[in-house]
């Protein structure tokens, strides 16, 4: 079960724009879950998880070789929202994109195994 809420996604033609969206649930769970690192990641077939762009909640962001000065990352870990705008997209931004959360930070940011909450995942798809 997702842990995550995302929404966005979907098919584009090369060189447009997706903007993809992701919130933390409130849940009832005493101390509540707050996550000091939120990022995205995408999933093709076949392959591993990729590390797209993640926020630390001090505000620092990072991003994977393929996306910088294409994608942005922003949002508040405060507010447990995260937004990914991707500009640019290519036909190989296709993938499955995750939304995912840290409640520490322990690696790496594009580690996926520190995350220990996901979305669902959501499609893009970019046709050439």
């Amino acid at each position: 079960q997702a842990q995550l809420v995302e929404s966005g996604g979907g098919s584009v033609q090369a060189g447009g724009s997706l903007t993809l969206s992701c919130t933390v649930p409130k849940d009832t769970y005493t101390p509540p879950y707050k996550p000091w690192l939120m990022g995205w990641f995408r999933q093709v077939p076949g392959n591993d998880r990729e590390g797209v762009a993640a926020k630390l909640l001090g505000g620092s962001s990072f991003y994977g070789d393929s996306v910088k000065g294409r994608f942005t990352i922003s949002g508040d870990n405060a507010d447990n929202m995260l937004t990914l705008h991707m500009n640019n997209l290519k036909p190989e931004d296709t993938a499955v994109y995750y939304c995912a959360a840290a409640s520490s930070v322990k690696t790496k940011w594009s580690t996926h195994t520190q995350y220990d909450r996901w979305g669902q995942g959501t499609q893009v798809t970019v046709s050439s």
